[in-house]
């Protein structure tokens, strides 16, 4: 009777434990999605409600786009120990060679966008060769790369070059074609693709419990994965109805932009934490000799980084013309400066070998959230900046501080 009574007690007390130390294990990743929460929250109060009007939100992300997209590429780079201060430059100088194709040389758009990312790639071997091969740090390479492109930047464009293909503003400012009628107030399309979205997360998560089950590792407690699934459920349900509602007469409901943005996330995320390359980007940024000695080619790893960093910094710079609808040598002022914050402040790790493209991507939204509800509230560009970097000087710290106590 008493083994009875005993037994169920002992296992109650193990999914306890258990599920605490699957929320300790990621007590990092639930702290930034928790703290993003609470900073939007706090701005739709001080806004008075203005932050989360769906074309407001529509507007944050079309706005911060270019973070989104550098802080992908910037987050592998820094867990593989390096860094790249030229993005910002390269926005400007590829940007310019795109809008003068465009403008000048009277090229399709499309071809022009092609050209402008081929300039991206030669750009990310150039820079590749001077970090893996010649064996020049990643700081300076990049700070001399910032120096030269945004000089390259300021000869070719000179004042601006405005940009009159209306397709090609269209990449920025439209939606996807509402292919299924409006429901209501509401864009059908979208409201399609937000289930979608929550079938997906949740099929992920159970597929990913029951393989891990399925080998003999560690899992979760259920509890704690169908909390996962309705929280993330109850957001994208919110971001849906945000989406849906957005728009003017002509179109709404999903900006082209933020398909872009999720499509690279997507496939860079599985880059990352599903191939072979990404395996040895975290081997290389947690112990670069040891990866040396266990036959990774640590060269080619840091070529290949840049090549990709150069890639994205140029769907940045198209995105970033097609919002502004002008070429300008200024463009791109500060962008490495976001994006490197968004890849701190989203978890990863200043000594490298640690850090997620989805926690670069809420970093990024908490700039985002930051500049907007700020804006909104008419502070000072000045402030703002201070505000900025005090987010950021925590966010480390907290990193730092954190690693201490495990210690």
């Amino acid at each position: 009777m008493t083994s009875a009574t005993v037994e169920p007690k002992k296992s109650e007390r193990d999914k306890e434990v258990g599920m605490l130390s699957s929320i300790a294990s990621n007590a990092r990743q639930y702290g930034i999605v928790g703290a993003l929460i609470v900073i939007v929250l706090v701005f739709e109060v001080l806004t008075g409600g203005v932050l989360l009007k769906p074309n407001s939100f529509v507007s944050l992300i079309q706005q911060n786009a270019y973070v989104i997209i550098l802080a992908i590429g910037m987050v592998m780079v820094i867990i593989a120990t390096h860094i790249d201060l030229s993005v910002g430059s390269l926005v400007a100088f590829i940007g310019g060679v795109c809008a003068l194709l465009m403008e000048r040389q009277g090229m399709n758009w499309v071809l022009a966008i092609v050209v402008s990312l081929v300039v991206g790639l030669l750009v990310g071997v150039w820079q590749g060769f001077w970090v893996a091969y010649v064996g020049i740090p990643g700081f300076i390479t990049t700070l001399a790369g910032m120096l030269i492109f945004r000089g390259l930047a300021t000869v070719i464009v000179g004042e601006s070059v405005p940009i009159t293909s209306s397709a090609f503003r269209g990449i920025a400012r439209n939606y996807l074609p509402n292919i299924l009628v409006f429901w209501g107030p509401f864009d059908g399309l979208t409201i399609v693709l937000g289930l979608l979205c929550i079938a997906a997360f949740a099929w992920a998560q159970i597929s990913r419990r029951r393989k891990a089950a399925k080998v003999g590792l560690a899992t979760e407690p259920m509890s704690l994965t169908i909390g996962k699934i309705v929280i993330a459920s109850v957001v994208i349900a919110f971001v849906t109805y945000l989406l849906a509602s957005s728009g003017n007469a002509d179109q709404g409901g999903t900006p082209i932009m933020l398909v872009i943005v999720a499509v690279l996330v997507l496939v860079y995320n599985f880059i990352l934490t599903r191939t072979v390359f990404g395996r040895h980007v975290y081997a290389v940024g947690g112990n670069r000799k040891a990866a040396i000695l266990s036959g990774i080619d640590s060269r080619r790893v840091d070529f290949t980084l840049y090549i990709h960093m150069g890639f994205l910094s140029a769907v940045a710079a198209v995105c970033m013309l097609s919002r502004l609808a002008s070429a300008t040598a200024q463009a791109g002022m500060e962008f490495e400066m976001d994006a490197i914050a968004a890849c701190f402040i989203g978890g990863t790790a200043v000594t490298g070998g640690i850090g997620t493209i989805p926690g670069a991507v809420v970093g990024a939204f908490v700039m985002g959230v930051i500049n907007q509800g700020l804006s909104i509230m008419g502070v000072d560009t000045a402030i703002v900046k201070t505000i900025k970097g005090l987010v950021l000087l925590v966010a480390v710290a907290i990193d730092i501080m954190s690693k201490r106590k495990k210690s």
